[in-house]
């Protein structure tokens, strides 16, 4: 019998392989648990219909997050935190960048992207990296700024 893997099987192959197997063991554990699907033309046409979709909207988003990266590295990004008598008072977050990378540049990044190794507790320009994912990272220009009040 002919399956088409749907998730890695341990000594059998990967996913996506067209692989000959034992009837008993294609339909009762391969097919059963929902690793593979016996082999039909129509099949093996929507797999591979569905991975040239998958790769079409992977595509689109490295694209997406090579433009987002372009205007993050672009622009500084700036940050008002009330002043203390030295310095600013707190500290800024990966939560504040993200919430500023939000108001300023236009779209939305999750904060556990944001990758500050300690907070800012200092004015200045400091540098930030942001993992954007598919292994695409932007060096963000943050402009903390103190403001009375």
């Amino acid at each position: 019998m002919k399956v088409l893997l749907i998730k890695d099987v341990k000594n059998v192959g990967k996913a996506g392989e067209i692989k000959e197997v034992k009837d008993g063991y294609g339909q009762n554990f391969l097919v059963a648990k929902g690793y593979a699907k016996i082999a039909t033309p129509k099949v093996v046409e929507e797999w591979k219909a569905e991975q040239e979709r998958k790769a079409a909207e992977e595509a689109a988003e490295i694209e997406r997050l090579t433009a987002e990266k372009a205007k993050i590295e672009a622009g500084t990004i700036r940050i008002e935190k009330p002043a203390a008598p030295i310095g600013i008072r707190g500290s800024v977050t990966n939560n504040d960048i993200a919430k500023a990378i939000k108001e300023q540049l236009g779209f939305e990044i999750d904060k556990h992207k944001v990758d500050l190794k300690k907070p800012i507790k200092s004015e200045g320009l400091h540098t930030v990296e942001i993992k954007l994912g598919h292994g695409i990272n932007a060096a963000a220009k943050v402009d903390v700024v103190a403001v009375e009040g």
